[in-house]
């Protein structure tokens, strides 16, 4: 590795209430399409990606940022990469290996309303298309 190489910041967007130390893993219910167990967990490095995965994950529970290490490779989402995004400009990516908690971001702005109602608009008539949102 390049000492002189900054390492690179990574974000986890969900709705779950986790602490310094934990790990999120591969194996849970999905939090998009039909609800798979996913045998990923997906990171980013923009704030702004993180922000979309907390505001569209399942449930009622308060949204949430963390920051997270990989405790292995990671690779482009291909949920995103190359297909909407030519090039990765979200920095997306995904992991067979855990993810452990070594921060939270507590400031940060949510999408608008119009925003937010657009994307969930979007995913809903990709699922009624039979469209899987999550390419395992």
């Amino acid at each position: 590795m390049d000492k002189n190489k900054p390492l690179e910041q990574f974000y986890h967007g969900t709705k779950t209430d986790l602490k310094l130390g934990d790990l999120i893993e591969p194996g849970h219910p999905s939090n998009y399409g039909k609800r798979k167990h996913a045998k990923y967990v997906y990171l980013t490095g923009t704030l702004d990606a993180a922000i979309w995965g907390a505001e569209l994950a399942q449930g009622d529970a308060p949204e949430r940022i963390y920051l997270v290490d990989p405790s292995g490779p990671i690779e482009d989402d291909p949920n995103l990469t190359n297909k909407k995004f030519p090039g990765n400009p979200t920095k997306s990516y995904r992991t067979a290996y855990f993810l452990r908690v070594v921060g939270e971001i507590k400031d940060w702005q949510a999408h608008s309303s119009e925003q937010l109602e657009a994307m969930k608009s979007h995913l809903k008539k990709l699922e009624q298309e039979g469209i899987e949102a999550i390419e395992d």
